[in-house]
């Protein structure tokens, strides 16, 4: 049987969804640029930039302006009770998108990779990025996560074991080639980020599960003893490169790491990094159902 939902409701909920991703940061990774804030010299480079960047998000969020000029590629991970329909959920998640497309909460970024024109509305092939999962509460869950480009340019992937790097089938490899895409990257992603890694699947799930990683709060630890572990290692020797916020020279080169996994092909072993910049917007919303 169909479960029905207020449809106008839920797209009016959505769009204030994407209107507080795109305008205000989450409190743990404000909190997080405060900290790194902290650490550095009042008269340093790294203090200037970070200082910029909190005036920044605090002007953001009494404005209802976006965080940043690239308002992101917008991906929806959507769980659902059995009976919504997944048809009507991606439509509102559409209309709600177009609307804060048209108050310049979004900008419109979605063009055709062929003929290089803009939808105008962020609507098109591919986008927004739309993930459905079912499940047992009576309720409908949006996590919206909007993702720069200019992050998403250094977010890469490696394939074990890596003669060049000398990277084998472990976590002493994974450890290296993470560090070395943070190398690689320097300031163009918008340090301080958060270096989010999927480690295993094929290519397409190693890098999903590498983006669901950003949802993850900066405080939260790994249910993997060993994971948990690699993680508060790469945290410590990522910041110790000295990159520092923009990749001008500082002790805050990443505000966090977080690696999940996934079972992979005995031929296989990727290792997928998600580089997301300091303005990581990601926002959660609940829309209960009525008992039908």
């Amino acid at each position: 049987m169909m479960n029905s939902f207020n449809e106008n409701a839920f797209t009016q909920q959505v769009a204030e969804c994407i209107r507080q991703a795109s305008c205000e940061l989450p409190e743990d990774i404000e909190q997080g640029l405060l900290d790194a804030l902290a650490c550095e010299k009042e008269q340093s480079t790294a203090y200037a930039v970070l200082e910029t960047i909190t005036q920044n998000i605090r002007l953001a969020k009494e404005k209802s302006r976006p965080l940043c000029q690239d308002t992101g590629l917008p991906a929806f991970y959507i769980s659902h009770p059995l009976g919504v329909s997944t048809r009507r959920l991606k439509k509102c998640t559409e209309d709600a998108l177009v609307w804060a497309t048209e108050k310049g909460y979004l900008r419109p970024n979605a063009v055709d990779s062929v003929f290089a024109i803009n939808s105008g509305t962020n609507l098109g092939i591919g986008i927004p990025d739309l993930h459905f999962t079912e499940w047992n509460k009576n309720e409908i869950q949006v996590k919206c996560l909007l993702k720069g480009g200019g992050s998403e340019n250094v977010s890469t992937q490696y394939s074990l074991p890596c003669e060049k790097l000398s990277a084998g089938r472990d976590l002493k490899g994974i450890a290296t080639c993470v560090i070395d895409a943070v190398h690689r990257a320097q300031g163009k992603g918008c340090a301080p980020g958060i270096i989010a890694v999927g480690i295993g699947g094929d290519r397409s799930i190693g890098l999903k599960t590498a983006k669901e990683q950003l949802f993850r709060k900066l405080d939260d630890r790994n249910n993997d003893p060993l994971l948990d572990k690699l993680e508060q290692s790469l945290y410590e020797k990522l910041n110790k490169l000295q990159i520092g916020p923009m990749g001008l020279g500082g002790k805050t080169t990443v505000l966090g790491v977080k690696i999940g996994k996934a079972h992979r092909l005995p031929a296989s072993y990727f290792v997928s990094i998600s580089y997301m910049c300091w303005a990581c917007r990601r926002k959660e919303m609940h829309f209960p159902l009525d008992d039908v």
